[in-house]
């Protein structure tokens, strides 16, 4: 490989430039070769409206995987859960490194914990998935809370709160930790409570698929364990024929005796956004050792939660 700088294509925002330093520092140690950040500014980046309505798929991921094909940038890193299920032959998720803190968190008033909110508390959220878990985790504890739909990024968002237009916002750990600002956190959000995006907290390093040299490079960050899961996740959301805007929540998680990993869990749901129809299912087995296990197991779940109804649940599914 030549040694001149390879350039990493990332959107603009705070935490898509934090995350993309974090990988180019990686990649500069795997390759010998410094890496330079080429700003791209996306659709999900310049539009107002929200994610549901603009479609979700996609919107921060296509002008990046242009910049690929034209070859302005040698790779690019994706939020994981951003990437549209079909993978486009001429590009390759060359790794997905260890996975970030998975959940969701609660940034609050006061330092309120989700279940100390006050009656009628408005939580501001982008998400239809989080609206779906929270009103229904709300619906059955009893709790009396106000979903309103938000967008921007972090600091607009917790900014609602710091203005006491809202009681608290929802937002990714992982971002926040990405960011430095996990101490601005006031709950975690269990995953039996709010199960995540499916690929949430993952990040994907993407680059053509002609370029097998740096695509040998890039395997050396890949988590083998943190691929499995995703692609699981995936797969199930695939099935689902529904979009990354889709109220789907997954997680793929290991389970271990003792220090040895013995089998993966795969947890899905799919809600209305109002929390009043959940279908929500699990199934275990053992940990996928190939792209085409992990995708069986994804789309196994998917068909019994389309067996229980969830295609109903989705609104307008995704093609």
């Amino acid at each position: 490989m030549s040694t001149r700088a390879l350039r990493l294509g990332t959107r603009r925002s705070k935490l898509a430039m934090a995350q993309s330093r974090q990988v180019a520092d990686a990649v500069s140690r795997v390759t010998g070769r410094p890496a330079e950040l080429v700003e791209i500014t996306t659709y999900g980046d310049t539009s107002r409206e929200h994610l549901a309505q603009i479609g979700g798929t996609g919107v921060f991921v296509t002008a990046l995987r242009d910049a690929l094909l034209r070859g302005e940038v040698d790779f690019a890193v994706h939020s994981l859960k951003d990437l549209p299920t079909t993978q486009p032959e001429e590009l390759v998720l060359a790794a997905v490194p260890v996975r970030e803190d998975p959940r969701d968190v609660i940034v609050a008033r006061d330092a309120l914990k989700f279940t100390d909110l006050p009656r009628g508390a408005r939580i501001g959220t982008g998400s239809p998935r989080r609206m779906a878990q929270l009103n229904a985790y709300a619906r059955g504890h009893g709790l009396d809370i106000e979903a309103v739909p938000i967008r921007g990024n972090v600091d607009t968002r917790i900014g609602y709160v710091h203005n006491g237009e809202l009681d608290a916002v929802v937002l990714a750990a992982a971002g926040l930790n990405r960011i430095g600002r996990s101490d601005e956190v006031t709950d975690f959000l269990s995953v039996d409570t709010v199960l995540p995006a499916p690929g949430q907290g993952a990040l994907a390093i993407e680059c053509a698929a002609d370029q097998a040299e740096l695509i040998a490079a890039l395997a050396e960050l890949d988590d083998p364990f943190t691929r499995a899961a995703v692609t699981a996740e995936r797969s199930l959301l695939a099935a689902l024929e529904a979009g990354c805007s889709a109220p789907v929540g997954a997680l793929a998680d290991l389970l271990a005796d003792g220090q040895i990993v013995k089998e993966m869990r795969l947890r899905g749901v799919v809600g209305t956004t109002d929390g009043t129809r959940m279908v929500q299912l699990s199934t275990t087995g053992p940990v996928p050792e190939t792209h085409d296990r992990a995708t069986a197991l994804g789309r196994e779940l998917a068909t019994e939660m389309l067996a229980q109804g969830a295609a109903g649940l989705m609104g307008e599914r995704a093609h």
